[in-house]
């Protein structure tokens, strides 16, 4: 890490460390912690800062990085069941509840509704640091609860226009409307977004030959143009005091056209030798969710719960290779891919959760939830014949995948005392994954998975967290069928692996968190271990024709670490105030490389990242700005597949904003991406006649790459 870095860092950590004895509790209704550890955020809190969403509103809470993030340090990675592309719902998933309750959607989560709410909508904000059988999510160090106002009528519109400017000059706009409400008892929230996902990219990439005698330089030109539409809606109705129904619907619309020009200058020869290159890409997709919920309360406070997600998405993606001759217009086409998808989710779960007799302590959630998830696959590769005449088909790829999995689950929540408690967790998970096309295959799985999280509040401030999991994660259908790859403009597609086996892992973490006088700050501490049974990573599936590679099982490995969190509110500053966060982790891994037999870290896991934070606020002058910037830490972060070893890296990420209010009380938001220019780069060793581990180095590229700033306007307003 540079020095300058460094000082940042260092800089960071004694500003948390002098928070200790500086803060100053802000005078305007300050937030609430109670005694099951949950803090409070009334929305007259936040009317200082006139916020627009949901979304500002929680970006002036110290230590939200921690909630948001699980406050953890080792979540994901291998053998985690959760994240976005997680089949079925489970018990944890997304962490943010809408009135207490879960959104029953995959991509229409509670999480996507935030930057939608307005905060007018808004009553308060809890971050509930405690566990409780009321909870519809389990499985986070913490959970966000928006509870929304209960009134008769209310409503608003809010809407924000905007326009991008990228460093080659495009300029696209982009917009989202929101229309937010209740009626007696039916609440509702109507949403449209159409937001520009364009990127030009320039690259430049530098090749010698094992005897560092010179090969080719390349230049890579891409131009990405996306701007999806996303259109969403969330309803709920209460029906009397002990029914409640929600419906939530969302569709997905984009196209992504690409060209990508490469300018090889072949350096083995006197002159060099110019060949030039031309992709065009194109890639559509589809998608649409409908899901909903039906809750009934007995008179005993015993709950039932019951909902259903059905989705369908539709990818279609084709490249097209062309050799451009150097002294004009002609072009030859050397390649044709087409690879098409169908994915199908229909999700079925009921619950039943009660307290046990005779104790107000104690409470259960006992369920079942059945998924079933399709995907449909084809894929066709079409080269240039060895006598230039045209194109050849080369191979055909033709599959379907089908899994109906089962969860019969328990929760035991058990509050030991008022500063302690404990909640049990037993899942008994059920699958039968089914294969036809290519390959026909028929296989079932059985797995039983425990977990215990314990709670204790030494203090109202110091809360310490332990957790133990055994978890298990699900496959990736795409990895059973040939597929294409984007990141290696040699390699035309990737061969499947119908044999795959889930990850498993054993999670042990430790939490230690302690929040300032007035919650005016939060410095979180996260220790966790990870033993993984059946890694997956690339693994040799050669034919005697071709060497080639898979996603497999390489056996086991550990990831361990450690990731410290920091956020600190300053106070009554010359009327401003200034937050500050920050996070530096540091973790390790290890496992054994099935084509060297080399005891490394896993694929591309780096040694960790630091991140910092700063906004500073003038609340009477409805103004404010800041930055945040991230830094990987560069070493190991290294992928080995069956003829190549690639280490990458990057560089440090920065983004700038600044708001004010102003004329019309409309919101005016300057941002700028990436002003550093932030690189992506890549050194890739190729071997040539064997493995990485029998063949020789042929040839080392390295390559770097960037999208360049990024310079955005957007106006907000309400209505």
């Amino acid at each position: 890490m540079p020095r300058f870095q460094r000082n940042i860092v260092w800089q960071a950590l004694l500003c948390g460390l002098a928070s200790y004895t500086a803060g100053v509790a802000l005078a305007q209704d300050a937030p609430i912690t109670d005694e099951d550890a949950t803090v409070t955020y009334p929305a007259s809190f936040f009317s200082q800062y006139e916020p627009f969403s949901v979304n500002d509103m929680l970006d002036r809470i110290p230590g939200i990085n921690v909630a948001r993030g699980g406050g953890g340090g080792g979540g994901g990675g291998p053998g985690f069941s959760g994240g976005n592309n997680r089949r079925g719902l489970g018990m944890g998933g997304d962490q943010v509840l809408i009135n207490g309750r879960r959104i029953a959607g995959k991509e229409n989560e509670g999480s996507s509704q935030l930057a939608r709410i307005s905060a007018s909508q808004v009553d308060y904000i809890e971050i509930i640091r405690g566990t409780s059988g009321d909870l519809d999510v389990r499985g986070g160090n913490q959970v966000i609860n928006i509870v929304l106002l209960e009134v008769e009528t209310r409503s608003s519109i809010t809407y924000e226009v905007n326009t991008d400017h990228y460093h080659d000059d495009a300029l696209k706009p982009g917009g989202k409307i929101a229309w937010t409400g209740s009626r007696g008892g039916f609440d509702y929230l109507i949403s449209a977004e159409s937001e520009p996902r364009y990127e030009h990219r320039i690259g430049h990439e530098t090749s010698i030959l094992a005897d560092g005698s010179p090969n080719e330089r390349i230049k890579r030109v891409s131009t990405r143009k996306a701007q999806p539409l996303v259109v969403s809606s969330n309803l709920a109705w209460q029906m009397g005091d002990a029914d409640l129904l929600h419906l939530n619907l969302q569709y997905e619309n984009d196209s992504a056209p690409e060209e990508a020009r490469r300018d090889i200058l072949n350096t083995k020869f006197d002159p060099p030798l110019v060949d030039l290159e031309l992709d065009v890409l194109d890639e559509t997709e589809e998608f649409w969710e409908v899901g909903g919920d039906y809750e009934h309360v007995f008179g005993g406070g015993q709950r039932w719960k019951t909902l259903f997600i059905v989705n369908r998405g539709d990818d279609h993606s084709l490249r097209d290779r062309y050799l451009l001759a150097v002294d004009s217009d002609a072009r030859t086409q050397d390649l044709h891919l087409d690879f098409a998808n169908t994915y199908q989710e229909r999700i079925l779960r009921t619950g039943y959760t009660f307290n046990f007799p005779g104790s107000g302590n104690q409470s259960m959630e006992i369920g079942v939830e059945r998924a079933q998830t399709i995907l449909d696959s084809n894929l066709r590769l079409d080269l240039l014949s060895s006598d230039g005449a045209g194109l050849t088909p080369i191979s055909f790829s033709d599959a379907t995948v089908e899994e109906i999995r089962y969860e019969s689950f328990a929760v035991h929540n058990w509050q030991i005392n008022d500063r302690m408690s404990l909640e049990s967790t037993l899942i008994f998970e059920q699958s039968e994954i089914s294969q036809s096309g290519d390959v026909s295959k028929t296989r079932d799985f059985e797995f039983l998975r425990p977990k215990v999280d314990y709670r204790f509040d030494i203090t109202p401030a110091l809360q310490f967290r332990a957790t133990v999991e055994k978890d298990v994660a699900q496959l990736s259908f795409s990895d059973f069928t040939e597929n294409t790859s984007e990141a290696d403009d040699d390699q035309d597609s990737i061969a499947g692996n119908p044999d795959l086996r889930q990850e498993q892992s054993w999670r042990y973490d430790l939490n230690l968190e302690y929040r300032f006088n007035d919650d005016n700050g939060v410095l979180n501490t996260n220790v966790f271990y990870h033993e993984i049974i059946d890694l997956i990573d690339k693994l040799d599936v050669s034919t005697p024709d071709q060497i080639q590679s898979a996603n497999g099982n390489i056996g086991d490995g550990e990831r361990y670490g450690i990731a410290l969190d920091g956020s600190y509110r300053f106070a009554s500053i010359a009327d401003s105030q200034i937050l500050l966060t920050s996070r530096l982790s540091v973790e390790d891994s290890s496992v054994i490389d099935p084509f060297l037999g080399i005891d490394r870290r896993f694929s591309r896991q780096g040694r960790g990242e630091a991140r910092i934070g700063f906004r500073h606020d003038f609340p009477a002058r409805n103004f404010n700005y800041g930055f945040n910037w991230s830094h990987n830490l560069r070493d190991g972060r290294i992928a080995y597949d069956i003829d190549k070893i690639e280490d990458y890296n990057s560089g440090d990420f920065v983004r700038l904003f600044a708001e004010t209010q102003g004329w019309g009380e409309l919101i005016y938001r300057f941002e700028v991406f990436n002003p550093t220019e932030n690189k992506r780069c890549r050194v890739r060793s190729r071997y040539l006649g064997g493995t990485i581990a029998t063949g020789y180095l042929s040839e080392i590229e390295d390559s770097c790459s960037h999208t360049g700033p990024t310079i955005a306007l957007k106006i907000r307003g309400t209505i």
